[in-house]
């Protein structure tokens, strides 16, 4: 595949996975459109153009050529200038690793991340919430993630990877999509009763499975094996965690369960106080399991899949 095939399916995957539909994404990309049309051309030339085909500021080719053949990838939830390295040796040794895929977003893909995140009062409105509470709640949670992005050093792994030549795409929220409806519809249909029910129909998953071997997999973080799960909410999309006041809302909307890759201590405490039941599936479990619903697709069109940095490798082809 053309690298910047790769690219686009990874982007049509996130699509048809998203928890907005896909009226809502075409939505956003005429706004883009019409946006973009206003500008200047001084505006022009600064504006991202890959926002009017790609609703994702999170998923980018970092470095390398759209028109390059890859025929052997590697791929991790984490990608720094230590793993371009190891594939700069890896290709010494004859491996011939054509391009390298990260979960996390780096370069132009980290800089505006804070922009997936407003998907979340969409998720929110789908579980009962008011969209104006939502959107209100979510407001300041995302101007502060705004905040903390501003002094990074984006560019510090995409310099790294021109300066070696080890080309790099990143995708986040398209396989954060993917793993968030995946779990979804399973925990739907296996409707567990209790918490450790919960937890055991996770578990069914392999990549879970294969986490909790390792000391990574699912775990009860509020709530007990014999808690009666309720309504099941998995909120694993929407590029960060949400604001903590998501909790109450979620709690007033009739969620009994949240499922979520992992939460902050302050989020915990809110739980407790609001008798929300929480239940961590795992990072990289899940990180891992959006990715290999997307890299399938990949290697079905013959491109060899390397797994490395965290990434639970498991086929389903």
């Amino acid at each position: 595949m053309l690298l910047r095939d790769l690219y686009q399916t990874a982007i049509a995957e996130g699509i048809a996975a998203d928890p907005r539909g896909r009226q809502e994404i075409e939505r956003l990309l005429q706004e883009a459109k019409a946006q973009y049309d206003k500008l200047s051309d001084a505006d022009k030339d600064e504006f991202d153009v890959e926002q009017l085909t790609n609703p994702y500021a999170d998923t980018r080719i970092s470095y390398g050529d759209p028109q390059m053949d890859v025929q052997r990838l590697i791929t991790g939830v984490d990608v720094d200038t230590s793993e371009l390295l190891l594939v700069q040796e890896l290709n010494r040794s004859g491996r011939g690793i054509d391009l390298v895929v990260a979960h996390h977003p780096v370069g132009l893909g980290r800089l505006y991340f804070e922009q997936v995140m407003y998907m979340q009062a969409d998720i929110m409105e789908s579980l009962g919430v008011p969209i104006n509470v939502a959107e209100a709640i979510l407001a300041p949670r995302v101007a502060e993630v705004a905040r903390r992005q501003m002094p990074a050093n984006h560019y510090r792994v995409v310099d790294a990877a021109r300066l070696l030549d080890v080309p790099v795409m990143c995708m986040h929220t398209p396989a954060d999509n993917n793993v968030g409806k995946f779990v979804q519809e399973h925990l739907d249909a296996a409707a567990p009763r209790t918490l450790d029910d919960l937890v055991g129909s996770l578990k069914e998953i392999p990549e879970y499975k294969q986490a909790a071997k390792m000391g990574i997999g699912p775990k009860i973080l509020v709530g007990n094996g014999k808690s009666r799960a309720g309504k099941i909410a998995v909120l694993m999309t929407g590029g960060t965690g949400g604001p903590v006041e998501d909790i109450k809302a979620m709690v007033d909307a009739g969620v009994g369960t949240l499922v979520e890759m992992h939460l902050t201590d302050e989020k915990k405490k809110a739980a407790e106080e609001h008798h929300m039941n929480v239940v961590i599936a795992g990072h990289m479990a899940s990180d891992s399991l959006g990715m290999n619903l997307i890299l399938d697709t990949f290697e079905q069109q013959g491109v060899d899949i390397i797994p490395f940095s965290g990434l639970i490798r498991v086929s389903r082809n």
